[in-house]
């Protein structure tokens, strides 16, 4: 370094990339954009900043330090976007608590991440009059509302949010502070033990923040979010931010809408509404919202939305084109927080029919900026890019987390190698990576790998089903056996052998190995879920253990 690169840089204020920054050309560019809350409060940027420092100074005059753990049960709401900013920005730590654990899980995370305020919505109360005896490092307890509530005195709430707010100044002078500091904890659903804690730091929530901006604005026409959208999430924002989309929301200086508790009906009147024209969501909701009889009442034409979570089968992607959905899958998880990969058709794909559209579209999608994304095989040798031979997903970027919190056996083998273990399996074609299966679901039988994903996707494609589950039996001369649950859509009819049949069909066409159709399709009114949405294959495959005892010995189709 030459001395007057010495001398510039000693004197140069070194930007370090925090929360606080993304603030600058929001107030400066679109101070009054809307914030809308349900029907319940509309609000302005402007007004969003200045709460944001409101509540920073209640949470200060709660005796909440630099590093203390804030935590927020709550739905989607104004109050839990104040939180997102007002938090980090302060150098305190957003715990986003998963409503939809357990009591017991809910205590655990609490503790484990030792919480010392924890702001708690008036649904939640119950849980928390359940595990408030046993909060080893919460100190102080602030009620939230939506109807305008007093605090109620029996859990000893130091006060309630909108009045806390109100006494508070709105001036905050919010610090630098190193940009690796941790912003946010949050914990996975804990299919298997305990939720293990993620978390992230300024730096990798400002990266992530701009590069899923340049993603998804990158596109010249579907298929991406930019200044004229209206966004809602459809994704819990205590699920990893909200995938980080409310952040680039706050970017773009666009309307935002949030929709509280997802009921089905309230949620399409609010893009009716609003009009709501960006959101993001699992299968599983995106079915639900295509199925209740208002969906048939509202324009939907235009609306993008990405899928995420489980893998965006053919079916739900016709389903939704026909409405006029503009649908593409994404990819992540809550380690990478969480965006990967987009389904974005690239101009120079070869897409002749819409059936070559839907293919794209439904596959996980082609790495976004910065993102190091391989699939290798048990030594952490790359497999063929042919389209076809599948490895384990490894990836590198500079937003995933670093480890798992108070854990290191499991962060090791999380980052074995140098590179973060998805436990998903899958292969690239044409640049897009294809999701077939994560390492604990996929089938061995009769000596071949089956795809429950593929098997799922095949069977979505038949017009009776409305949702399906493809998981693993135990079968004494095959190994395993796949067996298949089906919702059917309302009013349609269809059997066992229907399913059997349309899935025969396919192996005969050499699509999938005749090991792949299920020996028995069970037809069911629900399928059981994970707290954000996804399919829990490991309570399925514990619920649906003794259906072996139904299955012919030794039958292949």
């Amino acid at each position: 370094m030459t001395t007057s690169t010495a001398q510039a840089a000693s004197t140069a204020y070194p930007y370090p990339l925090l929360i606080k920054q993304l603030w600058h050309a929001p107030l400066a560019r679109w101070p009054d954009q809307e914030i809308v809350y349900r029907e319940l409060k509309r609000y302005r940027y402007r007004d969003l900043h200045e709460r944001v420092g409101r509540l920073a100074n209640a949470l200060t005059a709660l005796g909440t330090a630099f590093g203390d753990t804030v935590a927020v049960m709550d739905w989607d709401s104004n109050r839990y976007l104040e939180a997102f900013y007002a938090v980090p920005m302060m150098g305190s730590v957003l715990q986003t608590v998963n409503v939809r654990l357990s009591p017991e899980q809910i205590l655990y995370t609490l503790n484990h991440a030792g919480a010392k305020v924890l702001l708690v919505h008036a649904d939640f109360l119950p849980v928390l009059a359940e595990i408030a005896p046993r909060l080893t490092t919460v100190e102080k307890l602030v009620f939230m509302s939506d109807e305008g509530q007093t605090a109620p005195a029996q859990l000893g709430f130091a006060g309630e949010y909108e009045a806390l707010l109100a006494q508070a100044s709105a001036d905050y002078d919010f610090p630098d502070f190193d940009e690796n500091t941790r912003a946010t904890t949050f914990y996975t659903t804990g299919t298997t033990g305990d939720p293990k804690g993620v978390f992230f730091s300024h730096r990798q929530l400002v990266l992530h923040t701009i590069v899923t901006m340049a993603a998804l604005a990158a596109p010249a026409s579907s298929q991406r979010f930019h200044r004229g959208d209206v966004y809602m999430p459809i994704t819990p924002m205590f699920h990893v931010h909200a995938w980080g989309i409310p952040y680039v929301a706050l970017q773009l200086g666009v309307k935002q809408v949030y929709p509280g508790r997802y009921q089905p009906d309230g949620l399409l009147e609010l893009i009716h509404r609003e009009g709501v024209t960006f959101s993001h969501c699992v299968p599983t909701i995106l079915q639900m919202l295509l199925s209740t009889p208002k969906a048939q009442e509202v324009d939907l034409h235009g609306w993008k939305v990405i899928i995420g979570g489980s893998a965006l089968s053919h079916g739900l992607a016709s389903e939704a084109r026909d409405r006029g959905i503009d649908l593409f899958g994404g990819y992540g998880m809550s380690e990478t927080g969480p965006l990967l990969t987009l389904a974005q058709l690239d101009p120079k794909l070869d897409v002749a029919s819409p059936e070559d559209d839907l293919h794209f579209r439904c596959k996980a999608g082609a790495p976004v900026p910065l993102v190091d994304l391989r699939t290798v095989d048990e030594h952490m040798r790359d497999v063929p890019l042919d389209g076809e031979t599948a490895g384990e997903v490894v990836v590198r970027a500079p937003w995933l987390t670093q480890g798992y919190l108070g854990n290191p056996a499991a962060s090791e083998q999380l980052w074995a190698g140098g590179y973060l273990h998805t436990q998903d399996i899958g292969y690239f074609e044409q640049g897009y990576l294809k999701v077939t299966d994560r390492i604990k679901d996929v089938i061995k039988s009769g000596g071949e790998w089956v795809s429950s994903v593929q098997i799922e996707d095949l069977l979505s494609q038949h017009p009776a089903v409305a949702e399906t589950a493809v998981f693993a039996v135990k079968d004494e001369r095959w190994g395993e056996r796949p067996l298949a649950l089906v919702v059917l859509k309302a009013g349609q009819t269809a059997s066992e052998d229907d399913f059997k049949a349309h899935l025969a069909h396919f192996s005969e066409q050499g699509m999938i190995s005749r090991y792949a159709v299920p020996v028995r399709v069970l037809l069911v009114d629900a399928i059981d879920k994970t707290s954000v949405g996804k399919l829990d294959k490991k309570r399925l495959r514990a619920k649906y253990a003794d259906v072996q005892d139904h299955i012919p010995k030794g039958e292949i189709p």
